[in-house]
C-alpha cells in the first residue's frame, strides 16, 4: 500500500468546512499552570509561524456516524465568544510536536477572541490531573486535553460532570465514555499509522532482515496502536522481516538514542528501526552516527513530521516520516463552537495525515512543524 503524500494541507478556512461537512455527513465526528488571555502566547517557542499555528487538520471520519449533541451530553447552550476555555498540555515543550499543538490551540484562541487558560504537566500525569482540576477551579466552561495517559481521569471526569463541563481530548484517548465523560476525541488513525509505516520500512527494507522497535511511553493509546499496526502489517506482508527487538523510548529523543546505542551492542546487524515518533527516531540516528554507521546503513521509519526528520531523509538518515498533525486548534476550536450551539459532533473525529520519503521530503520540508 503506497500513500506517500497522499493527502495535502489545504487552507485552515476550507479543511474546517471539510471537516464539519465530513463529521454532519455521517452523523444524519512549568510547575505551575499559566493563566493566558486570548493570544497572550506570542512569547512561546512554538509559535514559529501564524501559517503554521492555524494550518489545521481534515477529517478523514467521524467515528462510524457515533455523535453527542448538549442536550444528550447536559449542559446548557452557551456562546463560546463569551465562554473561558482551559487546556491543558501533558509534556514538557521540548517535542516539536507539543510545540506545535499548543501554539495551534492559542493561536485559533486568539483568532476568535476566546479567553484561554493554559497549564503544562511538564510529563508528570498527577500533575495533569491537579492542573485539570485547577483550570476547573479557575472557572473553565470548556475544557480541551491533551491526554498524557489514557486511564486514571476519573478525578477529573468526576469534577467536571459535576459541573457538566465538555471536555474534548486531542492527539491521545482517555479511557472513558464517549458523550458522557467526555464529549469528542479529535486525532490520527494511529493503527493506519502503523501499518503506514510497515509499508514504508517493507519497501526500504525489501522485506527481508530484522527490525526493532521503539516503543512510545506506555499506558496510551498511540503506543499500543501504532505498534499493533505495524506488526499486524509487516506479519501480513511481509514474513521475511522479523521484529526482534522492542524497549520504549518514551517518546523522547535522549531515551531513543539511550535505546539504539543497547541495540546496536545487542544486535549489530539490525536492518531496521522503527520509532514511534520523530524524536525517538532522531535519538536513533545520532546513535547510529556515533557508532560509525553510514547514512541509509539502517533503515529508519518514523511517525510525527517534524522538519528535524523530514530533513533526515533529504539527509538519507531516514526512509520514511508518516505524518501526524499536530495542529488540533481550528478543529477542536470549531468542534466545541458546534456542541455549544447544540449541534451533534462527532465521538471520534479521525483526522486525516500525510507522509514523507524520499520523493518529496525536500519539496514538502516546508509543510512540516
Amino acid at each position: 500500500m503506497t500513500q506517500t503524500a497522499r493527502f495535502r494541507r489545504t487552507s485552515s478556512r476550507a479543511l474546517l468546512a471539510a471537516g464539519l461537512v465530513a463529521s454532519l455527513a455521517l452523523a444524519t465526528g512549568c510547575a505551575k499552570s499559566e493563566d493566558d488571555n486570548a493570544g497572550s502566547g506570542s512569547g512561546d517557542k512554538g509559535s514559529s509561524s501564524a501559517q503554521d499555528a492555524n494550518a489545521g487538520q481534515e477529517v478523514a471520519s467521524s467515528g462510524g456516524g457515533q455523535t453527542c449533541d448538549i442536550s444528550t451530553f447536559g449542559g446548557k447552550k452557551l456562546d463560546l465568544k463569551g465562554a473561558t476555555v482551559g487546556f491543558s498540555q501533558s509534556e514538557k515543550e521540548a517535542n516539536p510536536f507539543r510545540i506545535a499543538e499548543t501554539a495551534s490551540i492559542k493561536a485559533e484562541a486568539k483568532k476568535r477572541g476566546i479567553k484561554l487558560l493554559t497549564a503544562n504537566a511538564q510529563s508528570q500525569f498527577s500533575k495533569q490531573i491537579s492542573d485539570v482540576q485547577d483550570l476547573i477551579a479557575k472557572g473553565a466552561d470548556l475544557l480541551v486535553i491533551a491526554p498524557l495517559n489514557s486511564d486514571g481521569w476519573e478525578p477529573v471526569l468526576r469534577a467536571a460532570g459535576a459541573k457538566h463541563i465538555p471536555i474534548v481530548t486531542v492527539d491521545r484517548k482517555i479511557n472513558a465514555t464517549a458523550c458522557k465523560d467526555y464529549v469528542s476525541f479529535i486525532g490520527s488513525d494511529f493503527v493506519e499509522q502503523g501499518k503506514r509505516a510497515a509499508d514504508q520500512m517493507i519497501e526500504a527494507t525489501g522485506g527481508k532482515g530484522t527490525v526493532a522497535i521503539l516503543l512510545g511511553t506506555a499506558g496510551n493509546n498511540v503506543t499500543t496502536e501504532r505498534t499493533k499496526g505495524f506488526e499486524e502489517q509487516i506479519k501480513a506482508k511481509a514474513p521475511g522481516l522479523k521484529v526482534v527487538f522492542k524497549q520504549t523510548g518514551e517518546f523522547a529523543r535522549e531515551k531513543g538514542q539511550q535505546v539504539t546505542e543497547q541495540l546496536i551492542q545487542s544486535k549489530p546487524d539490525i536492518t531496521g528501526i522503527y520509532a514511534e515518533n520523530d524524536e525517538m527516531g532522531l535519538g536513533a540516528v545520532n546513535a547510529l552516527k556515533s557508532a560509525g554507521k553510514k547514512a541509509g546503513a539502517v533503515k529508519i521509519v518514523t511517525v510525527d513530521g517534524t522538519r528535524n526528520a523530514v530533513q533526515g531523509i533529504v539527509d538519507g538518515w531516514i526512509s520514511g516520516v508518516i505524518e501526524s498533525n499536530p495542529r488540533f486548534g481550528p478543529l477542536a476550536f470549531q468542534t466545541l463552537d458546534s456542541f455549544t450551539k447544540g449541534e451533534k459532533v462527532g465521538q471520534d473525529i479521525v483526522i486525516k495525515d500525510s507522509a514523507y520519503t524520499e520523493a518529496n521530503a525536500k519539496t514538502d520540508l516546508n509543510k512540516a512543524f
